[in-house]
């Protein structure tokens, strides 16, 4: 008899070592996989979740910076990583829902390889301008297009990356205010910060992480926000709309993600967890000071988000007539 509830309870043990709970509650380490380099803003939040979640978790959480091809790298190595729990993305939309319309071979499918596990930020994109170049310390987007109507050849325009959201966004403020704008592509938003300043260049678009101190200094000024609303930062700054310049509303957000295939329990796990980081106010704070808004939702709320700045995107492509490279 004694025998007999022996094995059943080793039998019992095993199935149990089989699910995502058991893998949740061993001490592996969890790493987080950061398609940037360290420093940068990605960076900075990975290593503040890590924290959070090493605490809520009870294991141990490191940052795993994997940079290059606009996080493809990263998403690439999580596509290929096993479902246990232990490889986790910080991905940004730029990776989900851009690359996968830029690029011809990204490595990866967004909706079908990675399994959302929540929200942890939005990051709205600010264009500013340099009034000592326009020539008007009072000027707003609509005097910057007049400005660049009659001066041709000035109205350049600082992307962070080529075939990115910015860069898009240069088409369509052209096109709403009839100016002569160009987009011009740099390797991240603090060398257009730096540029604008210097007045190498006339305007850029970029986070308001980058663009809030050079603004505060005087040295640029933010002139719109995008995003369905103003910022609570930047209460006097509109948005696009506002200007009547559609189709740039929606904002970059950062989300974690882990393989596809992750177990129910471990998803629902992981994303409790989270969204108890992203809601403190330790890490709200940290966030607010780069200029970034925490933000957090469910595995589901995550997944409708991916799909909805992927079918945003897909028109915006598509409009400015860019053909995957």
């Amino acid at each position: 008899m004694k025998r007999h509830h022996f094995l059943l309870g080793a039998l019992a043990l095993a199935l149990t070592s089989a699910t995502g709970t058991a893998l949740a509650q061993n001490n592996a380490s969890i790493r987080i996989l950061v398609g940037f380099a360290a420093g940068g803003s990605s960076d900075m939040i990975a290593r503040q979740l890590a924290q959070g979640l090493q605490q809520e978790l009870g294991q141990p959480v490191v940052v795993d910076n994997k940079p290059g091809a606009g996080g493809q790298i990263a998403a690439q190595l999580l596509k290929a990583a096993k479902p246990d729990g232990q490889t986790l993305y910080l991905s940004n939309s730029h990776t989900m829902a851009m690359i996968p319309l830029t690029v011809l071979n990204p490595g990866y499918d967004a909706a079908k390889d990675f399994a959302p596990i929540g929200l942890v930020a939005v990051n709205p994109d600010v264009f500013v301008i340099n009034p000592s170049v326009v020539g008007n310390p009072k000027a707003g987007l609509k005097e910057f297009a007049q400005w660049a109507k009659g001066n041709p050849d000035r109205g350049n325009v600082g992307v962070p990356a080529p075939a990115s959201a910015p860069d898009f966004a240069v088409g369509i403020v052209a096109k709403a205010l009839d100016a002569d704008l160009r987009s011009v592509p740099y390797r991240g938003d603090a060398p257009v910060a730096q540029d604008v300043m210097a007045g190498q260049i006339s305007a850029g678009i970029g986070s308001v992480g980058a663009m809030l101190q050079p603004a505060k200094a005087g040295k640029v000024r933010i002139v719109a926000v995008n995003g369905t609303s103003r910022l609570g930062l930047l209460p006097d700054v509109p948005t696009y709309a506002e200007l009547g310049i559609k189709g740039y509303e929606e904002m970059i957000y950062t989300g974690l993600f882990a393989p596809a295939g992750l177990p129910a329990d471990l998803v629902q796990r992981y994303s409790t967890a989270l969204a108890k980081v992203v809601k403190s106010e330790a890490f709200a704070e940290k966030l607010s000071a780069l200029g970034i808004s925490a933000a957090s939702s469910s595995p589901a709320e995550l997944a409708a988000r991916v799909a909805h700045t992927h079918k945003d995107w897909t028109v915006m492509v598509k409009n400015a007539g860019y053909k995957p490279q």
